[in-house]
């Protein structure tokens, strides 16, 4: 099995397929948990519940609200990728070390994040199927009413 097959994520949009690639160079224990959590099929048919134009749009909220979790919070392993257009990104409370299931694609550089959140991949195909995800209302911080939903999320070393 290729390493690449292993360090990459086919996310399937109702536009597409998202190619991501997985940077566990930059954060080891994220990446693991991530395709841990993927192998459970624990995304499939998650909403993207926050999404703003021009900054990201995140997800991995069994609960939709942006108040839940998968149950395992993660140590940050922040790092000094920026974060620009394509960068996936945990999403976390004030805590450093409360990410837990939650991540964010980030539509246009958002550099202001450096160094305070987990970067742990990037967007290397479909970023036009990211880019069409249905955004929130800027007054209510993104809530997405009637959000887009992620169909499913492969390890592309496991995908058919």
């Amino acid at each position: 099995m290729s390493a690449d097959l292993e360090n990459t994520l086919y996310l399937e949009l109702k536009d597409g397929r998202v190619t991501i690639a997985l940077r566990p160079d930059l954060a080891p224990n994220h990446v693991a948990r991530i395709k841990e959590l993927v192998r459970d099929g624990f995304y499939d048919g998650l909403k993207f519940h926050r999404v703003i134009e021009g900054f990201m749009a995140q997800t991995g909220d069994p609960r939709g609200d942006g108040t839940g979790g998968s149950g395992q919070k993660l140590d940050a392993e922040f790092n000094d990728e920026p974060h620009v257009r394509g960068t996936c990104s945990m999403a976390r409370a004030q805590n450093p070390n409360s990410a837990d299931s939650q991540f964010f694609i980030c539509f246009d550089d958002a550099r202001f994040l450096d160094g305070q959140y987990t970067v742990w991949g990037a967007v290397t195909e479909g970023m036009e199927h990211v880019d069409a995800i249905k955004r929130g209302s800027q007054s209510q911080n993104g809530t997405v009413k009637d959000p887009d939903k992620i169909v499913s999320i492969r390890v592309a070393a496991d995908a058919d």
